[in-house]
């Protein structure tokens, strides 16, 4: 429950984040929020291997608890692939 609150406390950060950026020429000031919902796996991965899809569903799963992404968004994720 601790866990849950705090990733949707990021959530929220995040959106703060997001809808502020466009409010003035610089960018916002700390990303720290949703830095940590998304992690850094993402970062280089292509999908062309095991360890890039592995990459991406990690960044997945931070979103999905972040509530960023709806239950029935989150459940496609996987879908058509050859898990």
């Amino acid at each position: 429950m601790k866990q849950q609150r705090a990733l949707t406390r990021s959530a929220l950060t995040m959106t703060s984040v997001l809808l502020l950026a466009g409010c003035g020429t610089s960018g916002p000031a700390d990303v720290s929020g949703l830095r940590g919902i998304v992690g850094t796996e993402l970062a280089g991965a292509r999908g062309a291997t095991q360890a890039d899809q592995r990459k991406i569903d990690r960044t997945v799963v931070g979103l999905c608890a972040a509530f960023v992404w709806t239950r029935a968004e989150c459940a496609k994720h996987g879908e058509g692939g050859d898990d």
